[in-house]
């Protein structure tokens, strides 16, 4: 009798992660990999039987050209042309002649050390380190199809169009638009796609400085290649012995908690009852101070039509308006120097003159009067790291410390939700964390119903911590959505968060057991629609609107308490 049970796709995509992730910290450990050598082969089979929705058609011949715009954004510009990828920790590079390349889409510094050589600062944990090697991983992918189909079968010459496409990105000269459009049909023609998909992308990363930008990647990526298959050249990628010691560690997190309630002591602020909140750089500030600071400039605007103005590239000088005002009603600004990218807002609202805040506080002693803590997003593991060392008591010296006093933490952020469109509102009751079956539930202050008649639609359920976005297909979050997990969305940070907040309550004790936490996301994508994807575009100004609400659900919150 045969009791063969086959497998379900959820399960080999769960398996396929699973080994994406094991291969990641055996290489990590070991110290270095060659992408084309067996190790780089088990990340790229692994990658390729997962296909992930982020890269669309990264298992077929053809070149996928939305994926490769989303890897890099979120690159350094030039990797493509770098045989030697060094990840580092943070090593001095900052002091050093090297200029740093951060990418547009991830706050990493980057350094070219040379014509083949990349070097890549790793300071916010292993969440990062994958984020990098899934990357890599899809780009080297990308690079073999190039060159599998500009080599010609059994010889070490390449195809015409592939001599053309190489005179076109080495020439010196910009080209004329006839000479463009002959190139990119070369290029078309090597990445078996539609020399009207081509055009696009060519268009999308054209830049002043480097208008052929395109088919320079497209070059290098396929050079590379071409001389591992030709010449036995092959790429690498290290990690340096100082990152492999440090991991783990949270040497920067520290540095920067210990930043941060250095400068809360000397403002007398520890004190006080602090509402952390997890959220991006503009949102709270704009919601406490915009309308008063541009009451001029939109005299008879909602709140709506000044937050998507203020969310404009070109309205600087309406934002340095609104931080003015801010400076002058108490908040504190602390840029990171850490190395963790993230920034720090502390709003002490016993400074709030009269009439210069858009929310009224409860009249109470000075002491009680709450102190707005607000850091920029982190990063997966990092998420942890951060508030595990933010929320340790502030040790003055050897035998005094500090604990803080902290009333409630709000963490908002983007996610993928799994039933609705970008813009839409996800409120947890629960993290599970992919992977394993650690699961977080939660009291949260923020239920459906404060969001409900503002015209977006709004979930309620759990969320699930995912290893990395760029990871996700529909096999597994199907899965989550359907079963009895009820899975609204995906996101990177909630079980890190809560793992830290619920160690330091409930059994450290070194914040009050009773802390109260709001979580509350919008949705960047839908993975689970094609063309709805993270790889399809930003959110642009559909994201303001959830962002401001729930914004100012916390606020009313925190001001009413």
């Amino acid at each position: 009798m045969n009791n063969y049970t086959n497998t379900t796709k959820a399960q080999e995509s769960t398996n396929a992660i699973e080994r994406l992730y094991i291969t990641m910290r055996h290489l990590f450990n070991r110290g270095f990999y060659k992408p084309s050598g067996v190790s780089g082969a088990a990340l790229r089979q692994s990658l390729l039987q997962l296909r992930p929705e982020i890269y669309g058609s990264i298992a077929e011949e053809k070149s996928e050209l939305n994926g490769l715009i989303y890897v890099l954004e979120r690159l350094p510009e030039g990797i493509e042309q770098c045989r030697y990828i060094n990840l580092t920790s943070d090593e001095g590079y900052s002091s050093s002649q090297f200029k740093p390349i951060i990418p547009p889409k991830r706050r990493r510094n980057c350094y070219r050390i040379d014509d083949e050589q990349m070097n890549i600062e790793i300071t916010r944990g292993r969440s990062d380190i994958y984020d990098i090697l899934t990357h890599l991983t899809f780009l080297f992918i990308e690079s073999e199809k190039i060159s599998k189909r500009a080599l010609i079968d059994d010889s070490d010459k390449t195809i015409r169009d592939w001599v053309k496409l190489e005179e076109a990105a080495l020439k010196e000269e910009e080209l004329s638009q006839r000479e463009r459009e002959v190139a990119l049909t070369h290029a078309a023609n090597v990445m078996g796609r539609p020399f009207i998909e081509v055009m696009a992308i060519h268009k999308m990363l054209s830049t002043e400085k480097e208008p052929e930008r395109f088919l320079k990647i497209v070059y290098w990526l396929g050079k590379l290649a071409i001389e591992e298959e030709t010449t036995g050249n092959k790429r690498a990628i290290t990690f340096s012995p100082m990152l492999r010691e440090r991991l783990g560690h949270h040497i920067h997190g520290e540095r920067w908690a210990n930043t941060i309630k250095k400068t809360m002591r000397e403002h007398n602020l520890l004190e006080r009852p602090i509402h952390i909140i997890s959220a991006n750089m503009h949102s709270v500030m704009n919601s406490l101070f915009a309308k008063k600071a541009l009451s001029k400039e939109f005299a008879n605007s909602d709140d709506l039509t000044i937050f998507e103005a203020l969310s404009k590239t070109e309205n600087s000088r309406l934002r340095n308006k609104v931080t003015a005002l801010a400076k002058k009603n108490g908040m504190i600004a602390i840029d990171d120097v850490s190395g963790t990218n993230i920034d720090v807002q502390i709003f002490d609202l016993a400074k709030l003159v009269k009439g210069a805040c858009c929310y009224e506080l409860k009249k109470t002693a000075e002491k009680d009067i709450p102190v707005l803590f607000v850091m920029d997003y982190a990063f997966g593991e990092q998420a942890y790291e951060t508030i595990d060392e933010l929320l340790k008591p502030y040790k003055i010296d050897k035998d005094q410390e500090v604990f803080l006093n902290v009333d409630s933490v709000s963490i908002m952020g983007k996610a993928g939700i799994l039933d609705g469109g970008k813009g839409d509102i996800m409120i947890p009751f629960a993290h599970i964390f992919e992977g394993s079956s650690d699961n977080y539930p939660f009291k949260n202050e923020l239920s459906k119903s404060d969001f409900e008649g503002n015209g977006l639609k709004v979930q309620e359920g759990t969320m699930v911590t995912v290893l990395g976005t760029s990871l996700q297909n529909k096999d597994i979050l199907k899965y989550f959505h359907e079963s009895t997990w009820r899975v609204i969305g995906l996101e990177m940070e909630g079980v890190h968060y809560q793992k830290a907040i619920q160690s330091a309550s409930k059994i450290r004790k070194s914040i009050r057991e009773d802390v109260k936490v709001r979580y509350a996301y919008y949705a960047s994508d839908n993975p689970l629609e094609t063309g709805s994807t993270l790889a399809s575009g930003g959110l642009g100004t559909t994201g303001v609107k959830p962002t401001y609400l729930i914004t100012d659900k916390i606020l009313t919150q925190i001001f009413n308490s």
